[in-house]
């Protein structure tokens, strides 16, 4: 698959928490920095988010007394999922994966930043309201083709994906290049929503061994 010059790597919380040993590891975490990190010396635009909570935030179960991690309760906004405290403001676990490198980052979208609300997708929060500002960037600069990856694939890779094809984009998943928490078959529902979506897999392997980058 050759790149265009309106091609974007959208690199989605791969981050400390996120990584074994974190407070919210995800199985195989540490494997997507490999892949993304060639994947980024070879497109012409990088966008990377960072899931960037309040302490305190609505959505850990430490929020509610009696609750427990994985659970669900109803929220303003309806039902979250309460997650274990992870990717607070400032700590060493919401810092980005050592070794990425994300140099090259054109934006850096910080979400999940707002107390009461959370966010997977890079474009919208968990309100289905409050929007990122992603879409506008992408369109005022005519980027049109979003390439997806990081974790987690049946969160905010899965929510971002979605919600790119919703905004008008094209989007791909680099499938070795996402992990997944995969908790009751989430995995397989993430896949066959993003396909349904109209949301195409790719591998690595065939982009980076493409010859450079063709004209729009």
């Amino acid at each position: 698959m050759h790149l265009a010059p309106d091609d974007v790597l959208l690199v989605i919380d791969v981050q400390v928490d996120f990584l074994p040993g974190g407070r919210l590891p995800v199985p195989g975490g540490d494997a997507v920095v490999a892949p993304i990190n060639r994947l980024i010396a070879r497109f012409p635009h990088v966008v990377v988010t960072q899931d960037w909570h309040t302490p305190g935030h609505a959505s850990f179960a430490g929020s509610h007394p009696g609750r427990a991690p994985f659970e669900t309760v109803d929220l303003a906004y309806g039902p979250q999922v309460l997650w274990p405290e992870h990717c607070v403001q400032g700590t060493a676990g919401a810092a980005l994966a050592p070794g990425l490198e994300a140099t090259r980052a054109e934006l850096l979208i910080r979400k999940g930043h707002a107390p009461g609300v959370d966010s997977y997708s890079a474009f919208l929060e968990a309100d289905r309201a409050t929007r990122t500002g992603l879409a506008g960037y992408l369109r005022e600069r005519g980027l049109r083709r979003l390439f997806l990856c990081g974790l987690a694939t049946d969160f905010c890779v899965l929510w971002s994906a979605l919600d790119a094809r919703e905004a008008g984009f094209e989007a791909y998943v680099v499938e070795d290049a996402v992990r997944g928490i995969d908790r009751e078959g989430s995995l397989d529902r993430a896949w066959a929503r993003m396909e349904a979506a109209g949301v195409r897999r790719v591998a690595s392997a065939g982009i980076i061994a493409s010859a450079g980058i063709t004209g729009s």
